[in-house]
């Protein structure tokens, strides 16, 4: 048998794996993003696996892959190529799109894979514009089940790198990627992970748009300055960073990680990914808060209070509680709010409750018993205000020995 056939034959073997499922919080981000019809940016170090996993994607989703090197092509390419026609007078010059792009709107769907986009000259990033947001190129408008997903290499890795300019850059989810060992690992024995699609609940579509447009409005309307924020480094700008149009990104990809039920560090990774570090994590804080109860409902039965079992989260109950009888006080819901904070020393840490009740107590009108219930309170704030006092007093005590430890030396 000629050996160019025997080595084909090994190639062969080499390129026949499985794939399994198994949990891949990157690739559920990806996939999740895909689903959601947004323009998805890959960043990561050149050979870890970016354009293998979007050929996979393709794959497991039945899309034709397109993959296109950005920085090999001209502005041209994108924006479309003037073709004169018989009367440009009267027809005018249509921009004539490239063949990639044809065979994208022939098809009806598939995948269009952007590499090295942080290779890319500002000139065309320029032209590919049009290409992410709007999905024209050229005369051509490319099909609803058409998606777009990009990879870059950090400026430092790329081959001849630029920053990518804050439009483009404000048009893409950013998603960092990185290998996992074990993935990797497994992969070179002849299994990879597979991608999915997320199983959308079609009973929870409804509430599901309604809880991201509350959440994302409720917190623009507490923190106004977030809803554009421009950032002031040339390399920020290449990042996610929040505008109204990522904002809106953000809130899409609330709506579908809801109906989905996905975990917390995929969304943490997608709305992180579409307006930036800060504003993302002040977004999970507020989706925290909105599953939180309603201090009225735990005002009129603070006996079957439920409350929080994470800490801070617990907190902002008893704050709420309490803050909810200084906006309309009277000796009933004092009363009740007590109750609360009793019921809360009787099934959390007891230290959450000492400013609540030191706030609540200031409260107090002149007429106004002391209830049943704050005697539950009294060691609790007592044994704080001790500990606290004593902390104290040994940080003064340690400072004053370093002073005269420091004199004797000198």
């Amino acid at each position: 048998m000629p050996t160019l056939e025997t080595a084909a034959d090994l190639l062969k073997l080499l390129t026949d794996t499985e794939t399994e499922w198994r949990e891949n919080a990157q690739l559920e981000a990806l996939t999740l993003a895909v689903a959601a019809d947004l323009p998805v940016l890959l960043w990561g170090e050149p050979g870890i696996g970016k354009t293998a996993a979007l050929n996979q994607l393709a794959e497991a989703l039945e899309l034709p892959l397109t993959t296109v090197i950005a920085s090999v092509h001209e502005p041209s390419d994108f924006s479309g190529l003037p073709v004169l026609g018989d009367d440009p007078a009267v027809q005018g010059v249509p921009m004539a799109p490239p063949d990639w792009a044809v065979r994208l709107v022939r098809a009806g769907r598939g995948l269009l894979f952007l590499d090295e986009l942080s290779t890319a000259p500002p000139a065309v990033q320029a032209a590919l514009l049009r290409v992410v947001l709007e999905r024209r190129i050229g005369a051509l408008t490319l099909p609803p089940d058409v998606r777009i997903v990009a990879a870059a290499n950090p400026r430092s890795s790329a081959a001849d790198g630029w920053e990518l300019s804050a439009p483009l850059a404000n048009r893409f989810v950013h998603l960092q990627w990185a290998f996992e060992h074990d993935v990797v690992v497994r992969g070179l024995g002849g299994v990879w992970p597979s991608a999915r699609l997320p199983e959308l609940d079609a009973h929870k579509l409804r509430d599901a748009v309604t809880f991201a447009r509350r959440a994302v409005c409720g917190l623009l309307s507490a923190r106004p300055k977030l809803v554009h924020q421009l950032p002031s480094t040339e390399t920020r700008r290449g990042g996610a960073w929040p505008s109204p149009r990522s904002w809106d990104m953000a809130l899409r990809l609330v709506a579908f990680a809801t109906a989905a039920g996905t975990s917390r560090d995929v969304l943490s990774m997608l709305v992180r990914g579409a307006v930036g570090d800060g504003p993302g994590l002040e977004l999970l804080a507020s989706l925290d808060r909105m599953d939180l109860p309603d201090p009225e409902d735990l005002l009129q039965n603070p006996a079957s209070a439920v409350l929080p079992d994470r800490g801070d989260l617990r907190q902002a109950v008893l704050d709420g509680v309490v803050e909810a009888v200084r906006r309309r006080p009277d000796r009933q819901r004092w009363d009740a709010a007590w109750a609360v904070l009793a019921r809360a020393v009787e099934t959390g840490p007891p230290d959450l409750v000492v400013v609540p009740a030191t706030t609540l107590a200031a409260q107090r009108e002149d007429d106004w018993e002391l209830p049943a219930a704050i005697e539950r309170l009294a060691g609790v704030v007592s044994l704080s205000r001790t500990a606290s006092f004593a902390e104290a007093r040994t940080g003064d005590r340690a400072a004053g020995n370093r002073a005269n430890h420091a004199g004797t030396r000198r």
